[in-house]
């Protein structure tokens, strides 16, 4: 009978039956099975705290669900808050109780503990549960890199420099807001610097953009021997040790930024890529060169697939190697994921190399292919021409996996700060998507 008001609700959750929610229902069993991964995610929340004294907190299983919930759907904190808060289905996968409701600050606070090591773990813990479970043998395997962007703002020498001024001195004024005797010690210069660093960037000829460079880098200049001065007078003052530390760690890479514009700008010379800093912010940023046409400023990674187009392993690389480099490292860790060599792999063209064929060969690969042949024989590297097409075939289906991670994963750009917070956030994006397509697999045995 149908009621006007519904005058009692009910006070137990239930997973519903619309497809995403049955795919979250099988992701938390996935999880159940694998206990180890809320083991390893709790030790990294204590980090040496003790845990048996104030108030309980998220479990490791419970982070560990709520990051992969954040980079399925591409939440914010505010936003993860408020769907943890409202979303039923949300609640259930991460075990929620009936009163727990995490705040923003907590759910970063706990994320940000999370060290990459364990998220290449958790990787590694789903790829032997699709083993066990016969999804993935890892006996064909496809590699390709692709580039993660850091959270950086295009790289110019004038902006750096600016970066470098505005910071300096907004550090010095906190600084002196606690000690005001230190008022004195410096000047603030950025009014001036930011005239300088407009009148570049619209600037008309390069005579009168080397002028305002020039008067630039007089102002850093002054700045960095202000900020000196400025950590001399308070290194081991127990109030001001933040901004301190913040201060001195800044200073060298000022001095860098000041260097590399004045060796470029004002002598002409060309600085190599492995000398330079593009972001103070992010000073670890690779630039990466793709094909001679464009330049991209984050980390390159090499990504491994197989067949059930999860991806079995993942490498945040440093600096810009070559890809003929990659493919020993790539089929060792393979190795000791899976016990044994691939018996077939895939590449793409810039990974063909003869060495690298015969390095294959060594290592036990049977039939090994590129998506060019670079002058390799085909007989020299796969059994036939027909299995040497199979095999280019099947290669491109990484194009995919890397889209997917990137759309719908959110992998094309990393927002959060520092290398560590880099690397676990690449291997949080490859997890959450391993996490779903195992869950697909198991639904589709189902339905089938």
């Amino acid at each position: 009978m149908r009621q006007f008001q519904e005058t009692q609700l009910s006070l137990t959750p239930t997973w519903g039956p619309h497809e995403h929610t049955r795919e979250l229902q099988m992701s938390a069993r996935i999880l159940d099975a694998s206990p180890e991964i809320a083991k390893r995610v709790h030790e990294d929340l204590l980090q040496g705290r003790r845990g048996d004294r104030g108030r309980p907190g998220l479990s490791g299983d419970q982070v560990a669900r709520i990051v992969m919930l954040k980079q399925m759907h591409g939440l914010s904190y505010l936003e993860l808050e408020f769907h943890l808060q409202d979303s039923a289905a949300f609640r259930a996968f991460v075990g929620l109780g009936f009163d727990d409701r995490p705040s923003y600050q907590a759910l970063q606070a706990n994320v940000k503990r999370m060290r990459p090591e364990t998220w290449e773990l958790i990787n590694q813990t789903l790829i032997r549960f699709a083993r066990d479970q016969g999804i993935e043998r890892g006996r064909t395997i496809r590699g390709d890199t692709t580039v993660v962007d850091a959270a950086i703002h295009e790289p110019a020498d004038s902006s750096l420099l600016w970066d470098c001024v505005r910071v300096a001195t907004r550090l010095m004024h906190r600084i002196a807001k606690r000690r005001s005797v230190l008022r004195k010690a410096f000047s603030d210069r950025t009014r001036r610097a930011k005239r300088r660093a407009y009148a570049i960037k619209f600037h008309r000829r390069r005579k009168d953009m080397v002028d305002q460079y020039r008067d630039l880098i007089r102002v850093a200049e002054s700045v960095h021997a202000d900020a000196g001065t400025v950590v001399e007078r308070t290194t081991g003052i127990e109030d001001l040790r933040s901004c301190v530390s913040e201060l001195q760690a800044l200073l060298p890479l000022m001095a860098c930024v000041i260097d590399q514009t004045r060796r470029r700008v004002i002598h002409g010379e060309k600085v190599p890529s492995t000398e330079k800093i593009v972001s103070i912010f992010e000073p670890h940023t690779d630039i990466i060169v793709k094909d001679q046409r464009e330049t991209r400023y984050g980390h390159k990674v090499c990504l491994t697939g197989g067949k059930s187009s999860l991806i079995l392993d993942c490498v945040i690389e440093e600096g810009n190697p070559a890809d003929a480099t990659l493919i020993e490292r790539t089929l060792k860790r393979h190795i000791d994921l899976f016990g044994e060599a691939p018996r077939q792999a895939a590449f793409d063209g810039g990974f063909a190399s003869k060495q690298n064929v015969a390095t294959a060969k060594a290592l036990g690969v049977q039939d090994i292919a590129f998506h060019q042949k670079r002058g390799i024989e085909i007989t020299e590297m796969v059994r036939s021409a027909w299995v040497f097409r199979r095999l280019r075939d099947f290669r491109s289906g990484i194009e995919g996996c890397i889209s997917t991670l990137k759309r719908a994963f959110h992998m094309d750009r990393c927002n959060w700060r520092s290398q560590r917070s880099f690397h676990a956030y690449v291997w949080s994006s490859v997890a959450s998507f391993n996490l779903i397509a195992i869950a697909r697999h198991l639904l589709a045995r189902e339905f089938a």
